[in-house]
Parts: C-alpha cells; structure tokens; sequence
C-alpha cells in the first residue's frame, strides 16, 4: 500500500529533522499517497526523503475526499505527521472531467452531461484536472513569502506547473518543474497537442528555475525542442530500500515469470513475449520443469486473447487488479519479472526515454528483470550495472526465449550494483537542485511588482518569436 512509503525512520533522520532553519519547500503534487495510483509513488518518495535531508515540506494536494478510492487516511495521516512533512488540502473542480478517479456525479443526467464535458475538453486540449489549478490557488492564499524559500511543481497533471508560477509571481520565490512523464510531446498521446498548449509549455519552462525529468533522452528531447540547456536534470524513478526490505515474497511453488500494470498497445503489448513463452513451452517439452506465467492488472482480456493466440491457455495465470503490496510481494517471490517500454526495435527519441517505474521496484526487491526495449533505450543503459536487467528487443524472441530457459533451470542473472537507482541516492540529487535554486535564483526573490511584471514581458515577448502570430500568454 502506497502508505507504506512513508514509514520507518532513524535515529539519524530524526536528528536531521531537528535542525533548525530548515529551508522550507512547497510541494504541489496532486497525487500523492493516500491515493491508489502511481502518480503518488514518486512524489510521495520525493517528499518523505527530502523531509530527512532537511526539508521543511508542505505538500498541496486533494482533499482525500474527493477520490474515488484511497488508502487508509488515518495510516497516511501518522506516516506524515511522523515524516514532518505537512499538507494543504484543497477542492476540486470539474471531477467530471476525470470520472473514474473522482467523484463526481455520473449517474442519469449527470452522466450524459459528462461525457458531453469531457468530449469537449479533449477537443480542445484541456487537461481533466483543470478544475485543481483554482482550487489550489485559493488554499495557498494564506502563503506569504517567508513561509516558503522553493515551489517544486509535479506533472501531470500539468495544471501543477501553472500553479507554480502562479504562486511564483506573487511571493517573488523560485518554482521547479519535475517531469514524470513528457507533456506536450508524450510517447503514449493520442494525437499532437494544441499550438496554445506547447506556448503554454514554452512560457513555463522559460518561467522555472529548474526542470527535472525521468530519462536522459528525455531531457534531450526538451532541450532540443525548447533550449531549456542546463536548467533540465535527469531524476529517474527509483527504489525505496526500506519499503522493498519490508515486503513478503509471495511463494508460488513453482518457476514464476510475473507482469504486473498496464499495456499500452501497440508498442508496449504482451505478443512478442508470448512468442518467446511458446518457444520456451516447445523448447521444455520433454521435461518435468514447472513455470507459469503470472499477470496482475485489469487487462486480462488481452493477456488471454495473446495466450490463446499462442497455444499458452495452461501456462498463463490471471490475478486482476491487486493491492500495491499484493504486487510487490508477487514479483520479490517471482523468478523473473517482466517490464517492456517498447516492443519496436527502432523508435523515435521520447520512446527511447521510457524507462517503466516498475524495473525499479523489481531491482529493489532483487528480482532478475526480462526487458524488451529499442535499440538504444534508456531503460538498457541505465539498468545495465545492476547485474539483474538482460534487455532485448520485441523481434528477438529467440534470446528471450534462451533467458527463460535459464531462469527455468535455475540459472538466473545475479545482482551487482542497485543503490545507485535507490531513492536514498536520487534524493541526495534533488537536494542538491533544490538548494541550488534557493541560493542562485535571486531574482525570484523580494521582486516588486512591477520587476515581476517585466518578467512577464520578456517570456511574453519569447513565446511570440517562437511561435509567430501566437497569442501572449
């Protein structure tokens, strides 16, 4: 469970937590733990490890009741108040626009009323948490400038980053932008993004003191599009060490081979790999070695559909949607865990730069990881000193294939070097970043209105020359 992250602490951490004049971070992250969804893992990871290294953090985010489901408040209550880290609770406008994780009204007319809104809105680009921006906004109102030194905003939503500067303005404080994912120019985006809504992008990051992003490729597609040179640092997900140590594996009884979450098809689809699992199924005929395959997540549709495809009907195990903490216990008791970013052997650059949160996890609990990624991937890179990642692409189902026949015989890939990937260490670099920013950005700070109205100006001024006839912002 989510709420998990944000236990344990030593006596060393609490000392720290002691020190006087902490700098004092205001963290808007819409989701954050409480709420079941992997957008509150690594804003949850960044608030809890900050708060040790010396953070006083306020974390603006929903009030829990707002969603549809989260975890136990009054758990996450105590592991936060046990942190240090405090929160602001805000409403929430527009829940229908994101009617399976809010609640809003969706029964009869309601029903139809939303659907009509939202229709609307993706026509016109309009992200389905516009109706937080306001609501934020109003409970920051309060703030004033020595209540806080840095504002770290998280995407996405990226209402979040409009947010920041927003507060930016007003209290004359600097504002970071962390990337979880790219926005104006996502690998997994329907249809290219409106011209308003990359000038927006323009104006922000031109805005920011710093930009931190999840892969390195990434970071070089964002500095390509828009020059953002030094002001962009590569903060990859990580591994918390404390919650890994703390999960049970789950004991299968047998040689387990474990995906767990979502596909998105076509270039993230379970059809190669179920290519490898026939030829390992073939390849193992004649033995008395017992494997399975193990899929956690809600669609189970496709698993079954891929396996029938393949003849793999007696070799495939579907649990559904499980519990964080069910999931992970799976995959610290499996054999080997799978994890795809791509299933294309060559791809453009925002795919290369997909590096799933979920190989992090596996590394952490120690699990050797099959990954089927492009050539030049990220996720191969960066994995490669573990020991535990054997990366290969969707069209090599015959060196998957001679993995999984490894792993069944009890050869598996053994672990090297992990701590590097470990919140413990990422933490330390956006520390860094964050003091940077407080010390550098001086002039974020004690602004007069009218320096602040200047600064306006100027990216109003830059957006128009980089996107001609374009409106100001």
């Amino acid at each position: 469970m989510i709420a998990d992250h944000l236990s344990g602490r030593s006596n060393q951490e609490e000392n720290t937590g002691q020190l006087a004049n902490r700098p004092k971070l205001l963290f808007l992250a819409c989701y954050f733990p409480q709420v079941p969804a992997i957008g509150a893992v690594r804003t949850g990871y960044m608030a809890r490890y900050l708060a040790r290294l010396g953070w006083d953090v306020t974390v603006v985010t929903p009030d829990p009741s707002v969603w549809r489901k989260v975890e136990d408040c009054g758990k996450v209550s105590k592991e936060l108040e046990r942190e240090g880290i405090k929160r602001i609770l805000t409403g929430h406008r527009w829940r229908c626009l994101e009617p399976y994780a809010l609640k809003c009204w969706d029964q009869g007319v309601g029903r139809l009323v939303g659907g009509a809104c939202r229709m609307i809105a993706r026509r016109l680009d309009i992200e389905p948490h516009v109706g937080w921006s306001k609501e934020a906004e109003r409970a920051c109102s309060n703030l004033n400038p020595k209540d806080v030194d840095v504002i770290l905003a998280s995407g996405k939503p990226f209402v979040a980053f409009r947010v920041a500067r927003s507060l930016s303005d007003r209290l004359g404080r600097p504002y970071v932008l962390d990337y979880r994912d790219p926005w104006t120019d996502n690998h997994i985006a329907p249809r290219p993004p409106r011209s308003a809504t990359v000038r927006e992008e323009v104006s922000l990051l031109q805005g920011c003191a710093a930009v931190t992003i999840a892969s390195p490729s990434w970071a070089e597609s964002l500095d390509r599009r828009y020059g953002v040179g030094a002001k962009v640092h590569v903060l990859t997900n990580g591994y918390d060490p404390d919650e890994m140590a703390a999960v049970n594996p789950y004991d299968f009884g047998h040689c387990a081979i474990v995906y767990t979450g979502t596909f998105y098809q076509p270039k993230i689809s379970i059809s190669s790999f179920m290519a490898a699992l026939k030829r390992l199924k073939e390849s193992l005929k004649e033995t008395s070695k017992k494997w399975y395959f193990h899929y956690y997540g809600s669609q189970e549709d496709h698993v079954r559909e891929q396996a029938a495809n393949y003849g793999l009907n007696d070799r495939i195990v579907l649990h559904g949607r499980v519990p964080r903490r069910e999931a992970l216990s799976a995959v610290k008791g499996a054999n080997l865990a799978l994890v795809i970013s791509s299933i294309y052997e060559q791809c453009p650059l925002k795919d290369k730069g997909i590096i799933p949160a979920k190989i992090f996890e596996a590394i952490g609990l120690g699990t050797p990881v099959l990954l089927i990624a492009p050539l030049g991937s990220d996720a191969t890179a960066l994995m490669a000193p573990t020991g535990l990642v054997k990366s290969f692409t969707g069209a090599d189902t015959q060196g998957m294939a001679s993995l999984l026949k490894d792993v069944v015989c009890g050869q598996a890939p053994q672990p090297k070097n992990s701590e590097f990937c470990s919140w413990t260490t990422m933490s330390k670099k956006l520390d860094a970043i964050l003091r940077e920013c407080m010390a550098s950005t001086t002039r974020h700070h004690d602004m007069t209105e009218a320096e602040v109205r200047m600064v306006r100006m100027r990216q109003s001024r830059l957006v128009k020359s980089k996107y001609p006839g374009g409106k100001s912002l």
